[in-house]
């Protein structure tokens, strides 16, 4: 930060007021209101100014909290041999008067300098200034615009809380707070970005958390020096542990419910100010296959879920290679009736199988995308066109085979059963390389490449803890609630034990 960025406030009004107007372009900018006035006190005259942002600050609080009281409410009434003396500074106190005694308002801030001030009324404060006091005293009078609180859109559940996060940071503190109703949960604020200082909360567990994970999130967050930062997107290509791996090494999330019992488990949350998704650390591999309504269910029902989607990740990753290097390498593992209608079918397809499969991957890529973009309305419409119309034509066209055709379509709702959203982009990336690996070495070559993709996964960390451990894989499968008596060990939490080895004491006639 430079020296002028670091101006003290003056004690002088209209030095004050020019350095207002050069910094915000009051010449030019429409949004930004100024209300100069007079505060009368004992018979004694001082000039004053309100600086605010319109659209973002409460006009009616404004009026009511701080210009009311300040220009009908502020003469000092005396008898005179004790009247106030203003030019007495140990016997008169200009600005805790105003602070304590005149402002109604509930929140207020003291400013030393122009760079804290400019940060707050960005923020949707209102700043006074009084002539012979060098602070800006800022209120707080935000009403930004919010939208309701929606129902999860990405991690839709049949049984469970339906709420969401939105835009606001304190709408999503507030909702996590309601849900952990508990003094321990502490909130900080800290702010990234030199331009944009945007704000960004993070919310772990006092009496539960390690310290050491609470101090390696401030310290990664606090040493990002860029100018602007508008979304938890960007923080997290930021502050992961392996900048070129392809998998999430934080785990996002719209819901509240999922973001307050990884929160109660020891791990810490990043919420980013206008972003609707909170950051999960750390996070392993296989959290990105538990769904949040797994804890709503019976430990039986949730674990066959479970099992049914690690079985989809290795059919979305692996069925197109298998298929390519059996079908080109070892088609002595097929049955001789499937492998003639195989042939049979290939017999008019004028393309070699690799440019055959690349082809649908790409039109299906195309059909996702365009499902994503396109309004709502159109979105089936869409499906229709590409499922219906296009795979129908191209096998009457004889472009790609039929057996191909069901192979995509397996994979496709494979990955769709996959609970997060941007799991399912490594998915793809692996995916294309388990192909190329079989229709060159065969099975041979996938082999190597689950092979070598092992050793990846083992070899990344997310904020210092394995991203594929053992302990991960043995608290895949959820125990029944009354079981749950620990934490995870990896985390090493202040708390190992969640609850008592007996839960339910209405069963052991226990009082």
């Amino acid at each position: 930060m430079g020296s002028e960025n670091k101006a003290k406030i003056f004690e002088q009004f209209d030095k004050n007021f020019e350095y207002l107007k050069v910094k915000y372009n009051l010449l030019i900018n429409s949004d930004i209101i100024t209300r100069e006035f007079e505060i009368l006190i004992a018979g004694k005259s001082f000039k004053a100014l309100l600086i605010f942002v319109d659209g973002m600050t409460n006009s009616e609080s404004i009026n009511n909290n701080i210009l009311a009281p300040l220009m009908l409410k502020n003469s000092i009434k005396m008898t005179p041999s004790k009247q106030v003396k203003l030019n007495n500074v140990q016997k008169f106190n200009l600005q805790d008067f105003l602070v304590n005694k005149l402002i109604s308002q509930n929140v207020v801030e003291i400013s030393k300098d122009f760079e804290d001030c400019f940060g707050k009324i960005n923020s949707g404060f209102t700043a006074l200034f009084v002539d012979t006091l060098d602070v800006a005293i800022c209120m707080e009078t935000k009403k930004l615009p919010v939208r309701s609180i929606p129902a999860s859109q990405s991690e839709t559940v049949v049984r469970g809380p339906q709420a969401a996060f939105i835009e606001s940071l304190r709408s999503n503190t507030s909702q996590i707070r309601k849900i952990i109703n508990n003094e321990n949960l502490i909130i900080e604020n800290t702010k990234v970005g030199k331009i944009t200082k945007t704000n960004v909360s993070i919310c772990y567990m006092k009496n539960i958390t390690n310290d050491d994970l609470v101090s390696e999130v401030k310290f990664r967050l606090n040493n990002l020096k860029l100018d602007s930062i508008t979304s938890s997107g960007e923080i997290e290509n930021l502050i992961k542990d392996n900048l070129n791996n392809v998998y999430p090494e934080l785990l996002a999330t719209e819901r509240p419910d999922k973001t307050s019992n990884l929160i109660l488990a020891g791990r810490v949350a990043i919420l980013v100010d206008g972003s609707p998704f909170a950051l999960i650390v750390p996070a392993f591999m296989l959290d990105f296959l538990v769904s949040p309504e797994d804890i709503n269910l019976n430990s039986a029902f949730a674990n066959f879920l479970k099992l049914i989607r690690g079985i989809a990740y290795f059919i979305a990753v692996l069925l197109p290679g298998i298929y390519i290097s059996v079908t080109t390498f070892h088609d002595e593992f097929l049955p001789t009736e499937l492998l003639l209608a195989i042939s049979s079918a290939r017999e008019k397809i004028p393309f070699p199988i690799i440019l055959e499969i690349f082809l649908m991957e790409l039109s299906f890529e195309l059909i996702r995308e365009a499902g994503i973009r396109v309004p709502s309305a159109f979105g089936q419409t869409i499906g229709i066109v590409g499922a219906l119309i296009l795979g129908e034509a191209a096998v009457s066209a004889n472009i790609v085979s039929p057996i191909l055709v069901i192979i995509i379509s397996i994979t496709a709702i494979s990955e769709f059963s996959l609970p997060d959203y941007s799991f399912s982009f490594s998915t793809r990336i692996f995916r294309v390389i388990y192909i190329i690996l079989g229709y060159l070495f065969g099975l041979f070559g996938i082999s190597c490449g689950i092979f070598a993709h092992l050793i990846l996964l083992f070899s990344y960390n997310s904020f210092g803890v394995p991203f594929l451990s053992y302990t991960s894989f043995k608290s895949y499968f959820v125990k029944p609630i009354w079981q749950n008596e620990k934490r995870s060990e990896i985390l090493d939490t202040k708390r190992p034990l969640e609850e008592p080895h007996i839960s339910m004491k209405w069963r052991n006639n226990e009082k």
